[in-house]
């Protein structure tokens, strides 16, 4: 089992940037894929964008495609997300999720999870 603790969250203005990061402990990364998820209020848990350490194979929602990208450092044990061009829409509390394996985007898929980190996007 792998615990996972998320930061970088906060409030931002719409068309602005944050970096989450996902710190993982009690082993390594290798062989598993880390996950972000989001769950906005009233709504299910979405799925954000996923990173295969093992492979560097990543995948992307559409709905954050093209102004976030997921990175990773395999020395620190730690996973980044970075948003770009924030939208209300984009508020949530964000998790960080980890699964030994591939690279899967339903959630079900994921056995260990962070506490979360707000983002919250003002217009």
């Amino acid at each position: 089992q792998v615990q996972l603790a998320e930061s970088g969250g906060g409030l931002v203005q719409a068309g602005g940037s944050l970096r989450l990061s996902c710190a993982a402990s009690g082993r390594t990364l290798s062989g598993y894929t880390v996950a972000w998820f989001r769950r906005a209020p009233w709504k299910e848990r979405e799925f954000v964008v996923a990173v295969n350490w093992s492979g560097g194979t990543t995948h992307y929602a559409d709905s954050v495609k093209g102004r976030s990208t997921i990175s990773t450092d395999i020395a620190k044990n730690m996973v980044y997300l970075q948003m770009n061009s924030l939208k209300p829409e984009d508020t949530a509390v964000y998790y960080c999720a980890a699964r030994i394996g591939w690279l899967r985007v339903e959630s079900v898929e994921y056995r260990d999870w962070g506490q979360g980190t707000q983002v919250t996007v003002s217009s």
